[in-house]
This record gives C-alpha cells, sequence and structure tokens, in this order.
C-alpha cells in the first residue's frame, strides 16, 4: 500500500470526527496559569487575569456549544467566581495542615500535596461544569488525573473543608455529595453500584455526610448510599447500603502474626 492511498484511508476514517487536538495543551496551559495566578505571591494579576482570558475564550470557539455570544460572555461569569474558589481552597490548605502530621507549613501543602492541587482544580473545573462547559471542564479534571493519580469528576459537589492524604488512586464520581470536614486516604473510590448510559441524569454515587474519614481502598459505592455524619469506614471495606452516623465499619479479614521458635 502507498503512502497516498494509507493517508486517504486515514483521512477517511477521520472523516466523522472534528476533534482539535489542540485543545488539550489550550487546556493544560490555562490549567497551570490558573493555579499560578491564584496561588504565587508574586503573580502580576491584572496582567495573569488578561492572559487567562485570552486563553479562556480560545478555548470556549472549541470547547463551548452554544451562541458565540453566549460563549464570549462565560468569562465574566468565571472569573467572578474565583475569589469565592480560592476562599474555600484556603481552608482546604489549612484542613490538611492540621491533619496531616507530616505537614510542615502552609507553603508545603500549596506546593507539594497532590491531594491539595486534585481538589483545587476540582473546584475551578467544577464552575466551567456549573456553566455547562462540559468538554473544558473534562480536560481539566483529566489533566489533574494524569498528574495526581486522582480523578474527581467536576460534577461532583464537595464542601469545604476537604482533606485528601496521598491521593492515588481515588475515583470520586460525578453525582458524589461529600459535606465539610471529610478526610480521604488513598485508592478511595466514590462510584456507582451499576453503570448504564439510562443512568445519566439519575444520583449514581454516595453522599458522604460531614466529619467523616475514609480510609486506604475503602470502596463505596451507589447513588442511595448515605455515610452518616462522624462515621469511620476502615481501610479496604467495601460499602453499598447507607451507614448510620457515628458508626465504625471495618473489614473483617484478620492477619495473624506468628512467631518462630528460636533454635
Amino acid at each position: 500500500m502507498t503512502k497516498d492511498l494509507i493517508i486517504k484511508n486515514i483521512i477517511s476514517l477521520k472523516g466523522h470526527s472534528s476533534i482539535n487536538y489542540g485543545i488539550k495543551t489550550k487546556i493544560e496551559d490555562f490549567t497551570e496559569k490558573l493555579f499560578y495566578t491564584l496561588f504565587d505571591a508574586n503573580a502580576p494579576l491584572s496582567e495573569s487575569i488578561d492572559e487567562l482570558r485570552v486563553l479562556f475564550k480560545e478555548i470556549s470557539i472549541i470547547a463551548c456549544k452554544k451562541p458565540k455570544g453566549i460563549c464570549e460572555s462565560m468569562w465574566d461569569q468565571y472569573l467572578e467566581k474565583l475569589p469565592s474558589v480560592l476562599e474555600k481552597l484556603n481552608q482546604d490548605a489549612n484542613f490538611f495542615l492540621e491533619n496531616d502530621p507530616a505537614s510542615n507549613s502552609i507553603e508545603e501543602i500549596y506546593l507539594g500535596y497532590p491531594g491539595f492541587y486534585a481538589i483545587a482544580i476540582y473546584r475551578l473545573s467544577h464552575e466551567l461544569y456549573l456553566l455547562d462547559l462540559l468538554l473544558f471542564s473534562r480536560l481539566m479534571s483529566e489533566y489533574a488525573h494524569r498528574i495526581t493519580g486522582t480523578d474527581i469528576h467536576a460534577g461532583a459537589i464537595i464542601d469545604s473543608p476537604i482533606f485528601i492524604d496521598h491521593a492515588t488512586g481515588i475515583v470520586i464520581g460525578e453525582t458524589t455529595v461529600i459535606e465539610k470536614r471529610v478526610k480521604i486516604y488513598q485508592g478511595v473510590t466514590l462510584g456507582a453500584l451499576s453503570v448504564s448510559k439510562d443512568m445519566k441524569d439519575a444520583k449514581r454515587h454516595p453522599t458522604v455526610e460531614s466529619n467523616v474519614c475514609i480510609y486506604a481502598n475503602a470502596t463505596i459505592l451507589g447513588g442511595n448510599t448515605v455515610i452518616g455524619k462522624n462515621s469511620i469506614i476502615g481501610g479496604n471495606s467495601w460499602v453499598t447500603k447507607s451507614i448510620p452516623e457515628g458508626s465504625l465499619v471495618t473489614n473483617t479479614t484478620t492477619t495473624e502474626v506468628k512467631i518462630k521458635e528460636l533454635r
């Protein structure tokens, strides 16, 4: 097969798609610029916001499925949300500092904690989700997922403050609801009990009430599943039914230690 024929075949197979792959790079640049603007003490705010506006509008040309005038006005709506998002993130960062004995300073949280980065990008992408910029929010979430190993859908509702320790392997689904002062450790899944396309508009993921602690590798599934406030979900637990407030859930698997006799 000749090169020209191969090219012709590829063009034919790509004919169903209008993907502009450059949008991924633009959204990654926008995400990093946004994080820098909000958290770097030396960021020139006026200049940085102007740069973000340009990037936002370039992305919206591709990602926004609404009439042009509505798409162009969305930047102003998004910009208005940034102070309240930053206020929540400052609360989150202090909650991280309060709960992790390994943390030494608030600067360390902002700069070095993947769990904080993941929740920061979630909060920023959530505002895009609420504007119905679904592709934009999804690609921002996936950028954070790739960097931190934490997959938080932009549609989830997560109150502040929250603590996400170690972060790696955490999955939080689109219709999850998490109330204040929840602590989540690595490998936790807040997912759907069953999945089919006709459930798109249904609540598929659990609700976690305030002051709950979920330890490593616990799995909590189902839209009707509610974890009552002040509960502890032990590591490796599998939960598919609601748990009353103040509960302790543990995995029944036991570990035995045998001491060898010295000869």
